[in-house]
């Protein structure tokens, strides 16, 4: 019997460049490799007693049980992440229609914003051109007022001072009937000059 498992493990030993070889992990062999491996067990122990071989078989099914097992299990995670993948896939593609819809509303707003941007200045410019011309034009009005004023006060202040030396002037050289006549024109003279100023 030593002999056996010695050969099987020099077999497990073997460089596998393109010929037969024993996978010695248990774990990852199939039931396919058991089989074999059982076969040979049976070929070569049949001096080993039936309730080994029915021990073995029975270590070799539930080994297969949990291989199966396994298997399933594996297949499930797969599937699973199968699923939480195309959920993934799908949630990707829904945040890239919002990122793409987000960029096209901020560009929108740019660009809105930078015609309103451009009519505000445009309005603020135009408003300030209008105040500054309305401005120059209150200016303008109160400077030709205030030359008609000073014209005015100088006219008045002339046509006085003449007034005043004609009427001493007279007063030195008039009479009573003179000075009288001269008195009630210069009242005529006054109501008409009264009523240009008015």
């Amino acid at each position: 019997m030593k002999n056996v498992t010695d050969s099987f493990l020099s077999l497990g030993h073997w460089p596998s460049a393109g010929s037969f070889g024993f996978n010695t992990d248990i774990l990852a062999t199939n039931p396919i490799n058991l089989s074999v491996v059982l076969g040979v067990l049976i070929f070569f122990g049949k001096g080993v007693c039936a309730s080994c071989l029915n021990e073995w078989k029975d270590n070799l099914l539930s080994l297969s049980d949990l291989l199966d097992n396994r298997k399933q299990r594996i297949l499930n995670t797969i599937r699973n992440s199968e699923e939480l993948r195309g959920g993934a896939i799908e949630q990707l593609e829904k945040a890239r229609a919002r990122l793409s819809k987000v960029e096209m509303e901020a560009e929108e707003f740019r660009v809105n914003g930078y015609s309103e941007i451009e009519r505000e200045k445009l309005n603020l410019i135009n408003s300030t051109y209008k105040t500054l011309e309305q401005l120059e034009n209150y200016k303008n009005e109160t400077i030709h007022f205030e030359q008609q004023r000073a014209i005015n006060q100088v006219r008045q202040r002339i046509f006085q001072q003449a007034l005043e030396g004609a009427l001493g002037t007279l007063n030195s050289c008039l009479n009573n009937e003179l000075h009288l006549r001269t008195i009630s024109a210069n009242i005529g003279m006054f109501g008409t000059i009264k009523e240009i100023a008015d």
